[in-house]
């Protein structure tokens, strides 16, 4: 049989490239087709992998600046040749899911969001500019044909997976289609569980605007709070300016340096709405509790010490049947993107701090573990191409 990955840019380490990662570990002689490649910016596993880049790739500016080239997006992933292939698995947040494939090949798309600059996101990556800017200008004269192409795409995939219950709600909401559940894989056995620390929040985070740095920056500025922030983004110039004397930025740090990190801090600060979100498993994979927005993705993996207020959407209930199934509290929950509610949760935190057990913590992320996810997605992937073949399954 044979596979070709396909995924949106290769242009550093997050969660999306980790289930990349974990793709091409599945499929090792897969070739991979994506929308940039800047070289070195991705593990070796990916790096080892046959990678063809889209025309955009050539443009000089284009790995630096490459959110500009938005609306370039739809035709460079189409114009990308997938041919002759028995099977194509992409790994898409963005425009990989719309890669053309001939009618007699099967498409499995892990959807990891519907592309949330032009859905459900819009107004939070554009709406702080003046109508004139031209960042939002251009995105609105776009933003319907962006959306109508991402709805004709579909007719490409033939089977959806959702990184959550949140996205496959999404995808069932906006696309119209069913989605199977495979968590992202969260490499678990490379962290160790710390029972001590020095007193520190930490956030590691891209500094994009829907993750909602600068809340948890000024909360850290009235409270005088120690906060180290690892990460890099477009929005760093303007976080900084607004950073407190106990507020540190380290940049991008590697992976064994971060779980450091995360074994040395007190807490781990995720005040924004995530798909899914990798950071807070990360972080309880060392036993270290999450203070985190008790919206989306963050629903379905972390057990509050403050239960949900109510519960009402079909993902919601999800999540709670799949926390049921552990003991012991993970975390504190903030049902508001505030200053004053992270405060408050922060408060509440250290009230409560004697009842979080580092040992439970990270026995709760065992079931996300890189292992898993390997067998869950080949099983799905391979029980969706039978169902295309129309072949049983031995």
């Amino acid at each position: 049989m044979k596979v070709a990955l396909v995924h949106d840019w290769l242009t550093g380490m997050r969660g999306g490239e980790r289930c990349l990662e974990a793709l091409c570990e599945l499929f090792p002689d897969a070739p991979i087709y994506t929308l940039f490649h800047v070289k070195g910016s991705v593990s070796d596993t990916i790096e080892q992998h046959p990678i063809i880049p889209s025309f955009l790739d050539r443009i000089p500016f284009a790995k630096s600046r490459y959110r500009y080239l938005l609306p370039f997006f739809p035709s460079a992933i189409q114009r990308l040749k997938i041919q002759q292939f028995d099977l194509v698995v992409s790994s898409s947040h963005c425009v990989a899911k719309g890669i053309r494939v001939p009618r007699e090949t099967c498409h499995i798309s892990y959807v990891h969001t519907p592309m949330r600059y032009i859905w459900d996101g819009f107004d939070t990556y554009f709406g702080n500019a003046g109508f004139w800017n031209f960042g939002r200008l251009g995105m609105g004269l776009f933003r319907a044909r962006l959306q109508q192409w991402d709805m004709d795409s579909n007719v490409h995939v033939s089977r959806f997976i959702a990184n959550s219950h949140n996205v496959a709600e999404r995808i069932t909401r906006q696309y119209g289609r069913p989605a199977y559940v495979v968590y992202p894989p969260v490499d678990w056995q490379a962290f160790h569980v710390s029972h001590c620390h020095e007193g520190f929040y930490l956030m590691v985070t891209a500094f994009a605007p829907y993750k909602k740095i600068d809340l948890a920056i000024a909360a850290a500025n009235e409270l005088e709070l120690p906060l180290k922030i690892i990460g890099q983004g477009q929005d760093e110039k303007r976080l900084r300016r607004m950073a407190g004397p106990t507020v540190e930025f380290l940049g991008w740090q590697p992976d064994h340096r971060v779980r450091d990190f995360y074994s040395r801090c007190l807490a781990v600060l995720f005040p924004g709405e995530e798909d899914f979100g990798i950071v807070p498993l990360e972080a309880m994979a060392t036993g270290k509790p999450v203070i985190a927005y008790g919206k989306g993705g963050a629903l379905e993996t972390i057990v509050p010490l403050n239960p949900l207020p109510k519960l009402g959407e079909n993902h919601l209930e999800q999540g709670a049947q799949t926390r049921e199934s552990y003991s012991g509290l993970t975390g504190v929950f903030h049902y508001e993107q505030s200053v004053q509610a992270i405060i408050e949760a922060i408060q509440l935190f250290k009230q409560h701090l004697t009842e979080f057990d580092p040992d439970a913590i990270r026995d709760h992320v065992e079931p996300f573990d890189r292992s898993h996810f390997k067998e869950q997605v080949q099983q799905v992937i391979m029980s969706a191409y039978h169902e295309f073949r129309r072949v049983p399954l031995c």
